[in-house]
């Protein structure tokens, strides 16, 4: 089968048009030898031969996947639900490729693409037509997909952010929702006076993800290109607002100090102790299924701006459904792939599960999310995350060793809030061993 290489170059070219480029595998080695990957299609299946995939995701899809069976008795896929990929789920993925016995299609963030591309863990899309399905998608997400003009997977979902808060609260503190930062520091301070148990928002230590997703809102690029050279500015003048910003909601006592989605945190939730979050659209989910004793208590707002009257607001989240290189049949994966990503009935099916913001255009017309929730007081909450996700800034670019700098922020933020030393100070520290992950990989690294 004829083969062509993946080198730095085209790494850097991913990161060039938006994918967000992973580090949780040893493939993101820079000095490793280039990787091999398929420029000729494999052979479809023999005529009458009902083809089985096997579908690897953490997405709780079983009734899209039941749905599909129904419909296409000649390809049928077998789910199995495994621990979310960096938990744990992508090393079970790496592993079973190296052993052979991988599965035709996995759940992918698109933030590790690049590290199942540098494995030649997925299949060249490109050769089996999926071409045809690029209309069908909005256009970010597609080039998440996408390197040197080839696809290597098939878009899911995002994660558009806004304001989520109990709306009963507020009405019985008298506070108004924030629509700016300084407002929303009112709030906050508003809500300490009214409950002084209770802080209006948590700052977790470890949440370098939820951080980017604010500066970046703000309008920070941590990440770019110039060249062959990656360039990081994780502490520019934006960054240092954004830190700031929450280094005086941290001295001020009106955040609470603890991470969040565990069980204490659920537990506020209920109890309102925690009644508000900055999270993305897929967070509905958790806030029902954990807190399901509030229905009716809840409602979202637009993101609070910088610039009054502003609408920007960010991404924290997305994944694909790859093809992984061990599919024996990639032109029926693909059509799998696109059907559960596009097909309406199964896209509501998704929606029920949290599985983020459709990739599909139009994927919110005619939906569940286009309908009232009771749980969000009657509500048509997800009109404030169509808002959201026509207004995200995606340029935003990730290095190749993105859970590295994941993990730097996040012991850095652990540390200076332990010790109540400055935030810009962790992110300078976090910056510095972020520029020397990624020198150890071979690659050539400026600081802005």
């Amino acid at each position: 089968m004829a083969i062509r290489t993946i080198d730095r170059r085209t790494l850097l070219r991913w990161a060039g048009t938006g994918v967000l480029a992973g580090a949780g595998a040893s493939a993101l080695s820079a000095c490793a030898p280039p990787r091999r990957v398929a420029t000729e299609p494999k052979p479809p299946p023999p005529a009458g031969e009902r083809v089985e995939l096997d579908f690897w995701t953490w997405l709780p899809c079983k009734p899209s996947v039941e749905l599909w069976n129904r419909q296409n008795p000649d390809i049928q896929v077998r789910l199995r639900v495994i621990t979310a990929g960096p938990e744990g789920g992508y090393q079970s993925m790496f592993s079973a490729l190296e052993a052979g016995t991988g599965p035709d299609l996995a759940q992918v963030e698109y933030e590790q693409l690049p590290a199942f591309l540098l494995e030649q863990g997925l299949e060249n899309l490109s050769l089996y037509d999926v071409e045809q399905y690029k209309d069908d998608f909005i256009d970010w997400q597609w080039e998440m997909c996408s390197s040197g003009g080839q696809v290597y997977a098939i878009p899911q979902a995002s994660g558009p952010m806004a304001f989520y808060y109990r709306h009963d609260l507020f009405d019985e503190w008298g506070i108004d929702v924030p629509t700016t930062w300084d407002e929303y520091r009112d709030a906050a301070r508003a809500v300490r006076e009214a409950a002084p148990g209770v802080r209006m928002e948590t700052f977790s230590p470890i949440g370098a993800q939820w951080m980017m997703a604010l500066a970046h809102q703000a309008g920070a690029h941590w990440v770019r290109t110039d060249g062959d050279t990656w360039v990081l500015d994780m502490v520019d003048a934006t960054t240092r607002k954004v830190l700031e910003f929450w280094a005086g909601m941290i001295e001020d006592d009106l955040v609470d100090l603890a991470p969040i989605s565990t069980a204490s945190w659920f537990k506020q939730l209920q109890t309102g102790d925690a009644p508000t979050l900055l999270g993305a659209s897929w967070y509905d989910a958790i806030i029902k299924g954990n807190a399901p004793d509030t229905e009716g208590s809840w409602r979202v707002a637009r993101m609070p701006q910088w610039e009054a009257g502003a609408k920007t607001s960010a991404n924290w989240g997305g994944s694909a459904t790859a093809v992984l290189r061990s599919c024996e049949y990639p032109r029926e994966a693909a059509a799998f792939a696109h059907w559960l990503n596009t097909d309406p009935e199964s896209i509501d099916l998704l929606v029920k599960a949290g599985y983020g913001w459709p990739a599909a255009v139009g994927g919110f017309d005619g939906s569940l999310l286009e309908e009232p929730d009771p749980f969000f007081d009657g509500q048509v909450y997800n009109e404030v995350f169509a808002e959201a996700d026509r207004n995200i800034d995606t340029s935003q670019r990730f290095p190749p060793t993105t859970l590295q700098m994941y993990s730097n922020i996040n012991d850095a933020v652990a540390a200076a809030v332990a010790e109540g030393t400055s935030l810009v100070g962790a992110y300078e520290r976090a910056a510095r061993l972020s520029g020397d992950d990624l020198r150890a990989k071979g690659l050539d690294v400026r600081e802005a």
